[in-house]
């Protein structure tokens, strides 16, 4: 999206920002000659001592030197007036204080893509006197991490000379009349207002009297929650707009033909928002349109492809994932010689060219994903050189020109043929995609050499063979790469210390061999090696992963014991702030069956270590891993018992221990897991009654079989056995003995019954006796009483 607001510049601004490029190096070639305002110097000070500026870009700022020659502060050659500031990308923490705007001849102010946290609007500055010569202000900042806020938008009335305004991603919530403000600007050009999270609806009379933007050319309030009806009103604003972006601002409705009124709109982008009905017809006659983006709404109709057809000046489509319908064929392209963007993504055209058709056009970008494109690969695309990004996944294709595939192929930096039914030999080409998605196929053969500026490679569920191409060494900015049930072999983790910027590795279901490498990247997150024939031991470093939250080596030849080490897991300690998420088919295995997901993300935390020769006793620290869901240690040898802080994994919900050598009770602790929807501690040497919680008892004797000396239920209750009478003679020894014991305990109950009736028929009988142990008792009850009291007050003090 900032591509294209970049390219799609008005040529009013564009002269402007180069006027203001040839003011800079002139001013910077001559601010020797002239000296600083002291009162300019004097703003430029109080400004600066909010700024936060951790990597010194503006450490030249100081009484020291001429302010016309600080970094980024421009001059008048002649005056000496400051007239522009361009602190643009300078890494600046702190505060914005717009006492800036006080500087009289300033007309040019860039503080954007900085990482400010405070807007401070003093009081005096809706009071400026001196007529504002700022025609340039941007104060935008990085929107998916800004915490920027500003209440309202009254400090820019005195701004009447302001062409551009950029606002982009600065909290305006609180703002509810922004376009009353805005409005007071009659001289703005350029609007830029998006993810500002505006959420009110328009507040202003909906006539055209009230609105004076007449000189507006471009205006963008996109990714914003501003809900409302598409107004014909709103299409009058004026008559020159050339830019129109109101993409995510949750419009609903039908698309109004008022939009006619808009003769010189080049780019519009009404993507992404609950838009219904039909296309007007009357948007082909927008003759000026280059951009048309509708993509993401609930539009239909089968007008559309007659209604592109007629649009000779486009460049970039974009209408898919709506319900349209009608034909696509030749026709519908044959004007269209400047396109260079297609996307019709999950739409129910039909598809209908000529097979000897070559397009007027040479695009960059295409998108047919989810549509019906098959069985055959379309022929019309094998003449698109230029190809940048091509996306043909799940579109139903079989049957390939295989030279003219191949050629194709192989130079595409973005290619995804996810989900379809190639078959083909790729082994001898080298790709130049970046990003490579092929998964889903039946490719065969050996794997293709990939450039080393690859960072995507996903080949899962194909028939791939053979080992990895020795090139794979060079891939050092791959950070997804997804081998999945393939038939690959030979010891691929050798590659891995050489992965340094590596996220998700999953080579499960394959043939792979070799040990764990002791280096791997620390940005790991995802380490999938499951069913394979890998072996030695854990290193130690696969435990210090700061970044991992799926670990799953199971179903190999791994052996040993789990290493004694502090488990520096962070994301399976802690709660991520930032989920980290992979858009990629993935199986997952928890609670005794496999899973497949399509979104990957760190929300969901395992560990599976099952079907291995591991042995030893489980190291404690494994069961501190408190954000764990799934842990799987089954079919090994583990020994020992269950520590007790497993109660501490309060987010587990399936549990495998099962066909181990664990021993001991069950610890209570493990009743607190009351999210725990599978638990399998079956073939073990567990013994005991089985913890009493509505938890443990909630599962099916299943779970617990296999453990001789376990009882309780869900398993028969645990009974005391009682010996049998036995029935042989004794030795007049023996009679000896039981007969001294005999007369020893009766010895000791007579003792014991003399003396409690000696000393209770005492109290009994003797009345001063008893009245001086009654004192006695009440004595003890009333310290004992204050000494509670005591204590509870100052409890509560506390």
């Amino acid at each position: 999206m900032m591509t294209i607001l970049t390219t799609q510049m008005p040529l009013l601004l564009l002269l402007l920002l180069s006027l203001t490029t040839f003011h800079k190096t002139r001013s910077s070639n001559d601010h020797k000659l002239v000296r600083c305002n002291e009162k300019d110097q004097e703003t430029l000070l109080i400004f600066k001592k909010g700024i936060n500026d951790s990597y010194g870009h503006i450490s030249t700022w100081s009484t020291e030197k001429d302010c016309c020659a600080w970094e980024g502060v421009h001059c008048d050659n002649i005056t000496g007036r400051v007239t522009e500031l361009d602190l643009r990308e300078q890494d600046l923490k702190g505060e914005i204080n717009l006492s800036i705007l006080k500087l009289e001849f300033l007309s040019y102010l860039d503080l954007s893509w900085n990482d400010f946290d405070v807007i401070n609007i003093p009081a005096t500055q809706n009071n400026i006197t001196h007529a504002s010569n700022l025609f340039y202000l941007d104060l935008s900042i990085y929107f998916d991490t800004s915490t920027l806020h500003m209440d309202n938008l009254d400090w820019l009335y005195p701004l009447s000379s302001l062409k551009y305004l950029n606002l982009t991603g600065i909290d305006l919530h609180k703002e509810t009349n922004w376009f009353r403000a805005v409005n007071t600007l009659p001289s703005l050009l350029e609007l830029q207002l998006s993810h500002c999270n505006l959420n009110k609806y328009f507040n202003i009379n909906p006539s055209i009297e009230y609105l004076n933007l007449s000189s507006l050319v471009t205006l963008d309030v996109s990714h914003n929650n501003i809900t409302f009806q598409s107004p014909n009103w709103f299409f009058n604003l004026t008559k020159d707009l050339t830019y129109l972006d109101l993409s995510r601002t949750n419009i609903h409705g039908e698309i109004l033909s008022s939009l006619l009124n808009l003769k010189k709109l080049r780019i519009l982008d009404l993507s992404l928002n609950q838009l219904q009905g039909f296309v007007p017809d009357e948007i082909s006659q927008l003759a000026n349109i280059h951009h048309l983006d509708l993509f993401g709404n609930r539009l239909s109709g089968s007008n559309i492809p007659s209604i592109v057809a007629n649009l000779s000046s486009l460049e970039h489509l974009n209408i898919g994932y709506n319900n349209f319908s009608g034909k696509i064929s030749e026709i519908t392209f044959s004007k269209l010689s400047n396109l260079e963007y297609i996307d019709l993504r999950s739409s129910n055209f039909v598809f209908q060219f000529d097979l000897n058709w070559v397009p007027p056009f040479q695009l960059q970008h295409l998108s047919l994903s989810n549509t019906n494109q098959g069985p055959n690969f379309p022929s019309w695309i094998y003449t698109q050189k230029s190809l940048q990004y091509l996306d043909l996944s799940s579109s139903g294709i079989s049957s390939v020109d295989r030279n003219n595939f191949l050629s194709l192929i192989e130079r595409i930096p973005f290619l995804s043929l996810s989900n379809n039914s190639i078959t083909e030999d790729i082994s001898n080409l080298t790709l130049k995609c970046d990003s490579l998605y092929l998964d889903q196929n039946n490719f065969k053969g050996g794997l293709p050499n990939i450039s080393p500026m690859a960072y995507i490679v996903d080949l899962s569920d194909n028939a791939f063979s053979g080992s990895i191409p020795h090139s794979w060494k060079k891939l050092k900015y791959l950070y997804f790469i997804d081998l999945w049930n393939n038939k690959l072999s030979g010891e691929v983790l050798v590659h891995l210390c050489d992965w340094t910027r590596l996220r998700f590795l999953n080579l499960g279901e394959n043939e792979f061999s070799g040990t764990i490498p002791i280096k791997m990247s620390q940005k790991l997150n995802s380490f999938i090696l499951r069913t394979n024939q890998f072996e030695g031991t854990i290193p130690p470093q696969l435990f210090n992963l700061p970044y991992l939250f799926h670990l799953d080596i199971s179903h190999n030849k791994f052996s040993g014991s789990m290493p004694e080490c502090a488990y520096n897991l962070t994301l399976m300690v802690t709660q991520p702030v930032h989920s980290d998420s992979y858009n990629a088919r993935f199986v997952w295995f928890t609670k005794a069956q496999d899973y497949c997901v399509l979104n990957f993300n760190s929300n969901r935390r395992t560990i599976d270590l099952s079907s291995n020769n591991f042995s030893g006793e489980v190291p404690s620290e494994l069961f501190l891993l408190v954000q764990v869901q799934t842990l799987n240690l089954s079919h090994n040898n583990f020994i020992g018992t269950i520590p007790k802080v497993i109660g501490g994994m309060k987010n587990m919900e399936s549990l495998d221990l099962s066909n181990n050598k664990f021993c001991g009770e069950i610890p209570q602790s493990m009743s607190l897991l009351n999210f725990l929807g599978y638990l399998n501690l079956s073939y073990n040497n567990f013994e005991g009654k089985i913890p009493i919680g509505t938890q443990l008892q909630s599962f099916n004797a299943s779970s617990y079989i296999g453990n001789p000396k376990l009882c309780g239920a869900p398993l028969t209750n645990c009974t005391t056995k009682e010996g049998n009478p036995k029935t042989t003679t004794t030795s007049p020894e023996n009679e000896d003995d039981d007969s001294i014991r005999e007369s020893l305990f009766l010895g000791m109950g007579v003792g014991f019954a003399a003396g409690f009736w000696g000393i209770c028929g005492s109290l009994f009988l003797i009345r001063k006796w008893r009245h001086a142990y009654y004192r006695f008792v009440d004595g003890v009850g009333d310290k004992l009483y204050v000494i509670f009291m005591v204590k509870l007050n100052s409890f509560r003090r506390n």
